[in-house]
């Protein structure tokens, strides 16, 4: 967890989707595990729901819970007034787009709404909420520093499955997935174009697949425990610098093809 200790110096952390699966698991971790931010800023669809997240909330007083229904601009726009004025003057450090949706279709069941639904949330969704964020992250990162989640960072979760590179045979024949992998292929190209305008502002972006992990959407033939993917993701994104940048990254730290 040597990557992860640089959170202790990172003022704050704010996670979409902590309700459930791995954004729940990544707040659980951040807040227990010896090296908590200042904040985890833990956003949810219906926080009233996410009985798990209250009582973490509970129990640490550095999590703060606040509402964000990602498909809504007016939900997005009130959370960062909201987290505004949780973080002040500091801005915000660190924002994980880790909220995300899969709707299994294959070639013959997938219709033009699955897949607008899945591109809002998986894709259109993470660029919406990062320019919302846009005033508090320049305003962490016009404290100067070196790139990286002490200063400030976009952090995608994105998935090896939307690779276009790696579609092919085993792979391709197991999940065919019309609109999650074109989700995710979307969003990794958001990554990148983020990467380049959020540049000049010093704000590190890059996109991390958290692998193939034992949650609701994952199954239960998933390799991964919540608990290892996350050990190892938040190593990675403590550790990133400038070299980072624009990154497409395996929850392990390699390089991934696009």
């Amino acid at each position: 967890m040597s990557g992860a200790a640089n959170f202790r110096s990172c003022g704050s952390v704010l996670v979409t989707g902590a309700g459930r699966g791995l954004g729940l698991q990544i707040v659980q971790t951040l807040a227990s595990g010896g090296f908590a931010p200042g904040r985890i800023i833990a956003t949810a669809r219906d926080p009233g729901a996410a009985e798990t997240l209250q009582e973490l909330a509970k129990k640490h007083p550095n999590v703060h819970i606040v509402p964000l229904d990602v498909v809504s601009q007016e939900s997005i726009e009130q959370c960062a007034e909201e987290v505004g004025r949780l973080v002040g003057e500091d801005g915000l450090n660190c924002l994980i787009n880790n909220a995300g949706i899969n709707l299994v279709a294959d070639f013959h069941s997938v219709t033009a709404e699955k897949m607008m639904e899945n591109f809002h949330t998986n894709a259109v969704a993470p660029l919406m909420i990062t320019k919302a964020f846009l005033p508090l992250l320049k305003r962490a990162a016009s404290r100067g520093g070196a790139m990286g989640i002490r200063r400030a960072a976009v952090v995608n979760m994105t998935s090896l499955l939307g690779s276009v590179e790696l579609n092919w045979g085993e792979r391709a024949n197991n999940f065919k997935w019309y609109p999650y992998r074109t989700s995710k292929s979307a969003l990794n190209m958001v990554s990148r174009c983020m990467a380049v305008d959020l540049e000049p502002d010093g704000i590190l972006c890059m996109a991390i697949h958290p692998g193939w992990v034992r949650t609701d959407m994952g199954g239960s033939e998933a390799p991964l425990s919540p608990e290892e993917s996350i050990s190892s993701v938040l190593s990675v994104i403590g550790g990133l610098t400038e070299k980072d940048h624009g990154s497409f990254l395996n929850f392990t730290g390699e390089q991934l093809p696009w």
